[in-house]
């Protein structure tokens, strides 16, 4: 007689479930920010592993009894968690590239500072742009969008399931490919005005030499540069909102191709 009423297939699929928020949740973007401690996303992954195990979880059957089949699904679990974080990845990175371009034309390229999540030195107008960039995330509810794809993994990438696929890479390398356009069309309209700056300084300089155009230069390109930065928030508002909308598609069609339906 159960006393406790104990079940194992239970607890392992609550273990299952837990191993799969947890790992994904530590290496997605916000979620898993070196700013914020570790105690803290230790209990945000427990209570959303208790929020949603009663209606979204694995069977207890799928636990390997092997301690080398355990490594081999954690680790799998730890590709998936990449995988899923470095798409999101993708747009920051975009948004910090456009800004070290920006804050080069400027002048600021001496001028760094220490970005507090990945713990790197990054131009002030690349961490600006960032900032911004991370705080119109939130408000467009983009970790939603991520919890929203990590509960497509339940259904398509069962634990021990992942397929590393031609397909998933080319996923990957198409959108890779978007960092660098992404990066020009922020930084373009900015990068266009100091020129015509640089372009109208050369032409002073050349009718009247006796001008010191290095000093008068710095001033004017910080000015223009802080202008046409403002009018920047619009546009980035835009492609931020486009890759969010955009996000559900591609954590479906990703994990589609590492999950066995297209790989076997």
């Amino acid at each position: 007689m159960d006393i406790f009423d104990f079940n194992p297939d239970s607890l392992l699929s609550f273990y299952l479930t837990l191993f799969r928020f947890s790992v994904v949740l530590f290496l997605l973007p916000f979620f898993g920010g070196k700013s914020i401690p570790k105690p803290v996303k230790a209990a945000l992954v427990l209570v959303l592993t208790l929020a949603v195990w009663p209606e979204l979880s694995f069977p207890g059957s799928l636990m390997p009894g092997n301690p080398w089949e355990i490594l081999i699904m954690f680790l799998g679990e730890l590709l998936i968690g990449l995988t899923m974080g470095m798409m999101v990845q993708f747009l920051f990175a975009a948004i910090q590239t456009g800004g070290q371009l920006i804050g080069f034309q400027m002048g600021f390229a001496m001028v760094n500072v220490v970005d507090p999540l990945t713990g790197t030195s990054e131009a002030v107008t690349a961490h600006f742009l960032y900032m911004i960039a991370m705080l119109t995330f939130l408000a467009l509810d983009g970790p939603l969008h991520l919890l929203s794809g990590v509960a497509r993994s339940f259904e398509l990438v069962p634990p021990g399931s992942l397929l590393l696929t031609p397909e998933a890479a080319n996923h990957v390398f198409d959108f890779s490919r978007q960092l660098f356009i992404l990066a020009i069309r922020i930084a373009a309209p900015i990068m266009a005005a100091l020129f015509m700056v640089d372009l109208a300084l050369a032409l002073i300089g050349r009718a009247a030499p006796q001008m010191h155009i290095l000093v008068l230069g710095f001033p004017i390109k910080i000015s223009v540069g802080f202008f046409f930065l403002s009018i920047l928030f619009d546009i980035m508002s835009t492609y931020v909102g486009n890759y969010i909308q955009a996000l559900d598609a591609v954590y479906g069609n990703l994990l589609r191709a590492l999950g066995p339906g297209l790989g076997g």
